[in-house]
């Protein structure tokens, strides 16, 4: 009896099962998606995720793990080129994916054996799923105390940034009041200079209707000098 042994042996021997989950997961590098069988694609998806782990950039930072973890991978794919595309543009998509690196999407039955079919590909290589959803970083609920010192100073920033640009704002609200100051101040000034200027007019003609009067009559109160005519003989005189 098999209690306890969660291994699908998929109908093979042990030998035919490992070359099929190899030349499974190096169709699936290549073209990103396969069309498999239920039982297939989960044990693939056992099969290959742990190899996409080995091969992200942050297990092979020095150069003894990188040749051990692609010996690994060679010895499970068997296929140097799979393990190229592996190590290369796959584990640069997947690099910030902490895991769950393969969908699987039933399809239905297949005609003639009525066999569960499904299909198994990387997560990160569907554009329709992806395009929908916005990237957002994963927040846990924590209490302001277990914040790092790093997202203490980037509060601080954004405190600070935020305080420079209310007085900025505040600066800017000022200057524009004391220019509209100046200017009414100027406007008002310009029109008492016009009104003081409209009244000493007006006082000027006052004066001069007012002198015209007087003059008039100091002019009708002097008697009129008449020259006396000259005589027939003084005229007579001066032609001769």
């Amino acid at each position: 009896m098999r209690h306890g042994k969660k291994v699908n042996h998929l109908g093979r021997k042990s030998a035919h099962r490992k070359a099929m989950l190899a030349n499974m997961a190096c169709s699936l590098i290549e073209h990103k998606r396969i069309n498999t069988t239920v039982a297939k694609a989960k044990a693939l998806k056992q099969f290959i995720e742990p190899l996409i782990t080995k091969s992200k950039a942050e297990n092979n930072q020095t150069t003894e793990k990188g040749t051990h973890n692609r010996r690994i991978a060679f010895k499970n794919l068997r296929d140097k080129y799979a393990v190229t595309e592996l190590f290369g543009s796959v584990s640069d998509k997947v690099g910030e994916r902490p895991g769950g690196y393969t969908r699987i999407i039933k399809l239905g039955n297949r005609l003639g054996d009525n066999a569960d079919m499904a299909m198994i590909e990387l997560v990160d290589y569907n554009e329709i799923y992806n395009s929908e959803k916005i990237a957002k970083k994963k927040t846990t609920r924590r209490s302001r105390r277990g914040k790092k010192a790093d997202e203490v100073a980037v509060e601080t920033a954004k405190e600070t940034t935020v305080a420079e640009t209310a007085k900025e704002t505040a600066v800017a609200e000022e200057t524009a009041e004391a220019a509209v100051v100046e200017e009414t101040v100027e406007t008002v000034a310009e029109e008492i200079k016009e009104t003081e200027s409209v009244e000493t007019e007006e006082a000027t003609q006052e004066i001069e209707e007012v002198k015209k009067p007087k003059a008039a009559k100091e002019e009708a109160s002097e008697p009129e000098t008449t020259e006396p005519e000259d005589s027939e003989e003084e005229k007579n005189d001066s032609k001769a």
